[in-house]
């Protein structure tokens, strides 16, 4: 969902199927970009992100994993430079395809943990409810300019944005 919040958002049409993702090319500012949504199981995302990567001969620092986390609340966003999958399988599949390395940035949007006793497979896959939705919108458009800025300012100014509690005072 964020990225095609981000394709809409500047104009980039993922309209491409290639090494098992839907592909779209693109500028943000002067920046060229792709957007991949890999269309793997989500435990396999490795099996394409990997395939592109290797393919482009992209350098593992300009590629940015954008996932879902159970473990920020909801609609929270995290920025990260490097880290470990932190037992999503997703993520262990794009390291795995890696080589192992870790050393690629990472946008986390928070989805929280599941109430009582629900399963999290089942919470996973749910869909979002109406205000769940008007929360994701607010995140989505915080997620865009933190795109924009790592692009076109680099990743610190964009970690602080997202990172700090004035992220979602500046667009309030």
């Amino acid at each position: 969902m964020m990225v095609d919040a981000i394709a809409e958002a500047e104009g980039i049409s993922i309209n491409t199927v290639n090494f098992k993702a839907q592909i779209g090319k693109g500028f943000i500012g002067n920046v060229p970009v792709m957007l991949a949504k890999p269309q793997t199981f989500m435990n396999s995302s490795g099996e394409s992100v990997g395939a592109i990567v290797s393919y482009y001969k992209i350098p593992l620092k300009q590629v940015l994993v954008i996932f879902d986390d159970l473990d920020l609340p909801f609609a929270k966003l995290r920025l990260l430079p490097k880290g470990g999958h932190g037992g999503h399988n997703g993520m262990r599949s794009i390291i795995d395809s890696f080589e192992g390395s870790r050393n690629f940035p990472r946008l986390r949007i928070g989805i929280g943990r599941p109430q009582g006793r629900m399963d999290t497979i089942n919470f996973v896959l749910r869909a979002f409810n109406k205000q769940e939705r008007e929360e994701l919108e607010f995140t989505f458009h915080n997620g865009i300019e933190a795109v924009r800025i790592l692009l076109l300012e680099g990743f610190d100014k964009s970690a602080t944005y997202v990172n700090s509690t004035k992220a979602m005072e500046q667009l309030g």
